[in-house]
């Protein structure tokens, strides 16, 4: 009959075999593996960099694009970078992301608070469903 003896399931007891066709069944099989990929959501991550000393009018064009993004859906990641000797106005920093992240709160969540790693202080925001 040409056909072959297809291992369905090999951790089963007993072992779920079937009589088919192999080439058939490796295609349906890549089949589902792809509907199954299209169908998983990507998450974008969309960066905002700022300053220790951002001006107000920077600060407010910046969440502007933040609520932009949040609305698109993607994730937000806000950091504020040092530069040189500015490393010591860690406080203006994390106030400047905190400040962010009460003004954003009505179309994201805050995933995790101003955190340091490096010369970075970073923060991530979340859209709201």
């Amino acid at each position: 009959m040409e056909l072959d003896l297809v291992e369905i399931s090999p951790k089963a007891t007993p072992p779920v075999c079937k009589i088919m066709e192999y080439k058939k069944f490796l295609y349906e099989q890549k089949k589902r593996e792809k509907i199954i990929k299209a169908k998983s959501t990507k998450v974008i991550v969309k960066e905002i960099r700022f300053g220790p000393n951002t001006d107000e009018h920077d600060y407010e064009f910046k969440k502007k694009h933040g609520i932009k993004f949040l609305k698109e859906g993607a994730k937000l990641k806000a950091f504020v970078f040092f530069k040189g000797r500015s490393i010591i106005f860690k406080e203006k920093g994390q106030i400047l992301l905190l400040k962010l992240a009460q003004e954003l709160e009505e179309y994201g969540k805050v995933e995790s608070l101003p955190t340091m790693e490096g010369k970075k202080m970073i923060m991530f925001v979340a859209p709201k469903k």
